[in-house]
């Protein structure tokens, strides 16, 4: 009975170091994706028309404010970067102290299956808009963006990729809470099935 109380301990301890581990690499992943999204800017000039032997020069600036998917990942990845912030703090320094009959774990659970929903519609969002930028779209004759712009899209790109890997690891933080929460509520209806 004591052995079986210390492998839980022992295995309850690996658990929390590996969702503490998948929760800063998906903190450092949404950081990353919403301040090189919020950092992409890129300014061209553009010869519009020549009068007599002088160009006529417009300069064109792209920011990342200007396609309303951009905002919304840059705001949806920042919450989710909170949220990893809260969720390792409270896994840090809080535990297990204000645990009802398991309702944080549902909590949890719950915050990052909505967090996950959220960065995930951003992402696919901002990667439609960025598929027209760089194919353009003749039926709606939309012109191609990333001919001109080429590090506004790449950066976009990165900014992109950071977000999925962000995802990605949020994914598994859940899976792994979701599955330490039906553990634990197995070991409690049969305590000697550990």
């Amino acid at each position: 009975m004591v052995g079986e109380k210390v492998v839980d301990s022992i295995t309850r301890w690996r658990v929390t170091m590996v969702v503490i581990l998948l929760r800063v690499l998906a903190l450092f992943a949404t950081t990353a994706a919403t301040v090189v999204m919020a950092l992409n800017k890129e300014k061209h000039i553009f010869a519009v028309a020549t009068i007599g032997n002088a160009p006529v020069k417009i300069e064109i600036t792209a920011k990342f404010q200007h396609i309303p998917a951009n905002v919304m990942f840059v705001i949806a990845n920042g919450v989710a970067t909170l949220h990893s912030l809260f969720m390792l703090s409270m896994l840090c320094f809080v535990r297990d102290k204000y645990d009802f009959k398991g309702l944080r774990f549902l909590t949890v659970a719950a915050l990052d299956m909505v967090t996950i929903a959220v960065v995930s519609g951003a992402a696919t969002a901002v990667a439609f808009m960025g598929e027209v930028a760089r194919n353009g779209n003749s039926h709606a004759r939309w012109n191609k963006v990333c001919d001109n712009f080429e590090r506004y899209c790449d950066q976009g790109s990165g900014a992109m990729l950071a977000s999925y890997i962000g995802i990605f690891f949020l994914m598994l933080v859940n899976m792994l809470n979701i599955f330490e929460h039906g553990r634990l509520i197995n070991l409690s209806k049969n305590p000697l099935a550990a």
